[in-house]
């Protein structure tokens, strides 16, 4: 498979590279599972390309845990650049910087290992889903506080209904790019 020609196209790979599992990881939530897109050397090359394909003028690409690492890391190497983890909590060695945040279905923390990046680093932060918004929200106030300064926001799927995309704007004005929304 060729990198899609356009939305459409890029649609129809992650619709045909995702499977839904009802009330998991709880009840009530509909879990979108990009496993099969993963799976697929095309399909992920796709997505990775279409992920970035609206940044530029970026140094680093930031994968949130643990689908975010995946996406995160075909994205930077497709743009030929370097990718940093932000991972759940007692992750990491050394110092980190910790961030906790509510989910849809709990609390959470997050952390980063600070002076990986050059100070200032032009950062866009990858992930599978935007849903409520406060997993990339703990994301984006890790970057700052790290002082990397995060110029966009890259998804596969973006879930509407949850609010997400507003909770973001109260926090950045970044641009945030959805492969599909649902």
């Amino acid at each position: 498979m060729t990198a899609p020609e356009s939305d459409h196209d890029i649609e129809s790979v992650i619709r045909s590279g995702m499977t839904e599992t009802p009330d998991f990881p709880s009840p009530g939530i509909l879990f979108r599972d990009l496993s099969p897109l993963f799976a697929d050397g095309d399909s992920l090359r796709a997505v990775a390309a279409a992920l970035l394909a609206d940044h530029e003028s970026v140094d680093a690409v930031v994968g949130v845990e643990a689908r975010g690492f995946v996406l995160g890391a075909a994205a930077a190497v497709e743009a030929g650049l370097g990718m940093l983890p932000v991972r759940k909590a007692g992750k990491l060695p050394g110092e980190v910087l910790a961030e906790s945040y509510a989910l849809e279905y709990g609390e959470a923390t997050i952390e980063v290992r600070p002076g990986i990046l050059a100070p200032g680093a032009r950062v866009v932060i990858v992930d599978d889903v935007l849903a409520t918004g406060g997993t990339l929200a703990a994301t984006v106030r890790l970057m700052e506080r790290a002082g990397w300064e995060v110029v966009g926001i890259a998804v596969v799927i973006e879930l509407l209904g949850l609010g997400g995309r507003a909770a973001l704007a109260d926090l950045t004005s970044v641009p945030v790019t959805a492969l599909i929304a649902l």
